[in-house]
């Protein structure tokens, strides 16, 4: 490693520069402050740790994020062998298909005129939360990591030690318990 390349991390700015990326980023998938802080902090000293690592191949931010996600991975490995709960934001799409999507269909855009938009909105919301916490702790593991995350399937099944058919298979009943709870309480297609 050169070190031109190490000159090119500006340690002494990441928390001005990147902090709020960074934050940003991490609270639609780690919903807790706290945490989502702590995880940030962590990755910020990973990022220190391993500067003569940095390859400059990525930008900064770049590094940064990667060093980050791995830091959500561990957390969520240390949660699910804790028992913990990991409760994360909502967002129902997914890389291979657009399961969900009619949620998002029937939630008034922002920026809507209907003065109700908000309501609903935040209706959903709660709505969603709770039908999430309905599933079975492998379930809810499974989805959020998939859906929400972005992680790649291989990434989650070494993470939670299962095969790739017995993932698709968690996902998929995940996914069907979600649409009856919210279909439940009023949220049909």
């Amino acid at each position: 490693m050169s070190k031109e390349k190490v000159n090119n991390l500006s340690p002494d700015l990441w928390v001005d520069k990147y902090a709020d990326y960074l934050f940003n980023f991490t609270i639609t998938r780690v919903r807790d402050v706290d945490v989502v802080k702590d995880l940030i902090q962590e990755t910020f000293f990973a990022g220190l740790k391993s500067m003569s690592r940095y390859e400059g191949k990525a930008s900064e931010r770049t590094w940064l994020i990667s060093i980050l996600k791995r830091k959500i991975v561990d957390h969520y490995r240390r949660s699910n062998s804790n028992k913990g709960r990991a409760e994360v934001r909502m967002n129902f799409y997914s890389e291979a298909s657009r399961q969900g999507d009619w949620i998002e269909e029937s939630v008034s855009q922002t920026g809507s005129n209907r003065p109700d938009a908000h309501l609903e909105a935040e209706e959903l919301g709660q709505v969603l939360s709770s039908c999430i916490k309905k599933l079975s702790k492998r379930h809810k593991t499974v989805f959020e990591m998939k859906t929400l995350q972005d992680f790649e399937t291989d990434e989650i099944c070494k993470v939670l030690k299962i095969n790739p058919p017995n993932f698709w298979v968690i996902l998929h009943r995940a996914r069907i318990q979600l649409r009856k709870c919210m279909e439940d309480h009023g949220f049909k297609r």
